[in-house]
């Protein structure tokens, strides 16, 4: 899907990756499920391009449904897998927190269990070799992707900047469509590892200029970044004054 000028989605709101695409080639933001393979294949080839131009994949963070098609691209293709240095380790397979799911629905639960299953999510291929990445840097990729430090969904969470697609991705920095519950709208990712954190860090979208904020989970979102911090907040104050 063209979302807009250099900007394509692949996958759905239940599980999303992104291609960014110049002159230059073509950066993948988050490699989704493993079985998105196919939709990738097939997103290049409406924009007339082919796995030879990819550039490089850029993780939002380490866990599991956001690695998808990254290793199969390293080591298939040679393409470098950049992920912050504080989730490098996630990425490779170590492990991660046992977190309490909090409120769930059986029917958005069930859908994201069955779609999971219907991309081979259990084929978890973790990552070999990475490239570590730190706050501030400006990769040498296609769209000059920046890395903004994001801590709190897990340690090493960033946020991709990239200029020439008006967007940031912000992986499960928030969510605007929960997988246990399935609300609608801007909100708190759920199994974060530090929730309090990864509101605080939101804050930093607000320095941003761009017109999209792309999660990994849930629709695209249009509008101000600043906005971002505060909706949040209130989805989260909101929820816990139902629990």
């Amino acid at each position: 899907m063209k979302l807009g000028p250099h900007l394509h989605r692949i996958g759905n709101d239940i599980v999303a990756a992104y291609l960014v695409e110049t002159n230059e080639g073509v950066t993948v933001i988050d490699a989704g499920l493993p079985g998105h393979w196919k939709e990738l294949l097939a997103e290049l080839d409406a924009m007339g391009r082919s796995l030879a131009d990819i550039r490089g994949v850029v993780l939002t963070h380490g866990d599991s449904d956001h690695l998808g098609f990254a290793e199969r691209l390293r080591r298939e293709h040679g393409v470098p897998v950049y992920v912050h240095a504080a989730d490098a380790e996630r990425a490779r397979g170590g492990t991660k927190p046992k977190l309490s799911m909090g409120p769930s629905r059986l029917r958005p639960v069930a859908g994201f269990l069955l779609y999971s299953l219907g991309k081979r999510a259990w084929r978890t291929s973790y990552l070999t070799e990475v490239t570590e990445v730190a706050d501030g840097e400006t990769l040498p990729l296609p769209g000059a992707p920046r890395v903004i430090s994001m801590p709190g969904h897990s340690p090493g969470s960033i946020t991709v900047h990239v200029p020439a697609a008006h967007a940031v991705f912000v992986g499960d920095a928030l969510t605007t469509r929960s997988v246990l519950t399935g609300t609608i709208g801007l909100q708190p990712s759920p199994f974060t590892d530090e929730p309090s954190q990864a509101l605080e860090s939101l804050g930093r979208l607000a320095g941003i200029n761009a017109a999209w904020v792309l999660p990994g989970h849930g629709a695209p979102w249009r509008g101000n970044p600043a906005a971002v911090q505060d909706t949040v907040r209130a989805a989260a104050d909101a929820q816990a004054s139902k629990d």
